[in-house]
């Protein structure tokens, strides 16, 4: 089979489905516009796609598509694919769960002292020459042990953070999700909420491990932020438009939270306007899955499910 993979991954997918005998073609290093993406699709008749996130495949692009089958996306999420243009089209969808799991979670941890700790303010004033010897009361943050963390997702990384800080840490935990889970109760002593908003009162840290979908859009909004404590920290490693970024802003401006960390953006790569000016915000550039380890594991599985498809099997991770 003809297998394009829309931007350079690492090797082991090419070589797996090189090994299982299909063509495969790079589109090259660089993301692809809309029209280049339709360009690298008419090359060939392919009949497997690796795409990624920063791929809007919409009903355009898979009328461009005709011969593609399968697109594997090279990713947990699948909120850049229209799910039900695919399915009138019986294309099937798979994404990559599992892989970036422990990478994602301990992003998020890191993130989160980078902010309470308030470790980058640090870092900046220390760089600017600012520093002219110990301070007593210089850049005070937070402490950590006997702090409620509130799971917004309870999904494998909401998991493994709320682990990583109940064991590793001594916080709290509570947690809301559409359906209770008995292992965060269990494991965890975790607290379930039955609304997000309950969870939001009631926390010190929030950390946000949703899916994009209808329902979680903008899930984090004005309203909600005024919610929490105000000296409250907000973390997102999951998707960007779950946080209204601009009301966002002007809550941190505000001194409606105390902070917040940032690994996604409602607009990517475009950041609200004010928010990188920001003492009480730390961000970094979607990198939370950025391990060798995860992004290999994540090619592995983007190419098995390539691979088992057209070999008669049901992909593993068929959305």
């Amino acid at each position: 089979m003809k297998i394009l993979i829309t931007q350079k991954i690492p090797d082991i997918a090419e070589k797996m489905l090189k090994n299982a005998g299909h063509e495969v073609d790079v589109a090259g290093e660089n993301i692809l516009t809309k029209e280049e993406l339709i360009s690298a699709l008419k090359l060939k008749p392919y009949d497997g796609v690796i795409s990624l996130l920063t791929n809007q495949i919409d009903s355009e692009i898979l009328d461009n598509a005709k011969s593609v089958k399968i697109f594997a996306n090279y990713a947990v999420g699948y909120n850049n694919i229209d799910i039900e243009e695919a399915n009138k089209r019986n294309i099937v969808i798979t994404n990559t769960p599992g892989a970036l799991t422990d990478a994602v979670a301990e992003h998020t941890v890191a993130l989160m002292m980078s902010l309470v700790r308030r470790v980058t303010e640090a870092d900046k004033y220390l760089r600017e020459g600012k520093y002219k010897g110990w301070e007593p009361l210089g850049f005070l943050g937070a402490d950590l042990k006997g702090l409620n963390v509130g799971v917004l997702g309870a999904g494998r990384i909401g998991y493994r953070v709320a682990e990583i800080l109940k064991k590793g840490f001594e916080l709290s935990v509570s947690y809301y999700d559409v359906k209770r889970n008995e292992i965060f109760e269990k494991e965890l002593s975790a607290k379930y909420f039955e609304n997000p908003e309950e969870l939001l009162k009631n926390s010190d840290i929030v950390t946000v491990h949703v899916p994009l979908l209808d329902s979680t859009k903008h899930l984090i909004n004005a309203e909600r932020l005024k919610m929490m404590k105000p000296t409250a920290y907000l973390l997102n490693t999951s998707r960007g438009p779950v946080v209204d970024e601009n009301t966002l802003v002007e809550a941190l401006k505000n001194n409606v939270i105390a902070g917040a960390a940032l690994d996604v953006f409602e607009n990517e790569p475009m950041l609200a306007p004010g928010l990188a000016d920001l003492p009480n915000v730390v961000i970094t550039p979607h990198i939370a899955s950025a391990t060798p380890k995860a992004r290999e594991g994540m090619a592995i599985l983007a190419a098995q499910n390539i691979i088992d498809f057209f070999a008669g099997k049901t992909p593993a991770n068929k959305v």
